[in-house]
């Protein structure tokens, strides 16, 4: 009896250490991470402090180029919170050992364009030709993914094409500038300037009727997450909340638009294909047993490096702090 006594004092006791650390390591501010030019509804809890307001306390946000970058800024300490992370980058550093979570859906969307430049006569039904020619891809991310998915597809051997890896924004510039034969772009103010000079190398039908989609995460340190998870919990409570009172009108999208950095228009035709799956169908459908966050992120394992059997990666994914 003394010895269940003297246990009971001892886990009691440990449990109040662990609460005393906890909360002695909780945050005072939260570290956000977001894209320019990536147009979603929480941009508008964004801009009217709803997160600040929910959480307790000041949440910043800073907008990167890329989701290896978003990656970089969390191995870093800088980055907290990574809003839209590119499912590849996310892999891809998962890959590596980096200590992220996926936590959850930020949106569904068709998998990003690669144009070619236009002149070159190359489309889908010769798209042999590209063999040899230069691309400009952001490595590592969504446009990285798809950019080899549409290669596979279309039977292109990738390892005879010149790879450069450019931002979106200087993707396009350089297929303007007649630098590269394609680019592979994200973001709708870059994939605009590109559709300007070239043309998408697949249709959105093909892109269907092959498979090829795609869809962004939130990601979390472990860190963060260990020590602060009922602010995770808000997080996504906050970002649930704006996607369910979002109805595409005009003073909607023209909020976004501004925190975006695009105009009105183009933020429309990007969000026309988004989609945002509700904490109910991300837990039934992308992070239950077998679900599509787990298949997807394995295959993409697979097309970056190798892990034959996705436990690397079924470590990492994490719905609880949907419930």
């Amino acid at each position: 009896m003394r010895k269940t006594i003297r246990m009971a004092m001892l886990v009691s006791a440990s449990t109040a250490i662990l609460l005393a650390s906890t909360a002695a390591h909780a945050a005072d501010k939260v570290n956000a991470a977001f894209f320019l030019e990536w147009a979603t509804p929480n941009q508008i809890a964004k801009v009217d402090k709803a997160y600040d307001k929910a959480m307790g306390v000041p949440v910043n946000w800073t907008d990167f180029k890329t989701g290896v970058a978003m990656t970089e800024a969390m191995l870093s300490g800088d980055i907290d919170i990574s809003y839209s992370q590119g499912l590849a980058p996310f892999v891809t550093a998962i890959q590596q050992g980096a200590p992220l979570k996926m936590i959850g859906i930020a949106v569904v969307y068709e998998a990003n364009d690669c144009f070619v430049k236009n002149g070159l006569g190359i489309d889908s039904s010769n798209a042999s030709e590209l063999e040899g020619k230069t691309v400009a891809v952001p490595l590592n991310t969504m446009a990285d993914y798809a950019f080899r998915r549409y290669m596979a597809s279309l039977k292109v051997d990738v390892s005879t094409m010149k790879i450069v890896d450019q931002a979106p924004a200087d993707g396009a510039q350089s297929l303007a500038d007649g630098l590269v034969d394609m680019a592979c772009i994200f973001g709708g103010a870059s994939a605009k300037a590109a559709g300007e000079v070239g043309t998408p190398i697949m249709t959105k039908k093909q892109k269907v009727d092959a498979g090829i989609g795609s869809f962004d995460v939130i990601s979390v340190t472990e860190k963060f997450a260990t020590e602060n998870p009922e602010l995770v919990r808000t997080f996504l409570e906050v970002t649930e909340e704006a996607n369910r009172a979002w109805k595409a009108t005009d003073s909607q999208i023209a909020k976004v638009a501004k925190d975006a950095g695009m105009n009105v228009p183009t933020t429309k035709k990007q969000m026309a294909d988004f989609m945002f799956p509700t904490a109910k169908v991300q837990l039934e459908q992308y992070f239950n047993k077998g679900g599509i966050a787990a298949s997807a992120a394995a295959s993409l394992g697979l097309v970056f490096s190798g892990d034959s059997d996705g436990s690397k990666i079924a470590k990492t994914i994490d719905g609880s702090f949907l419930n």
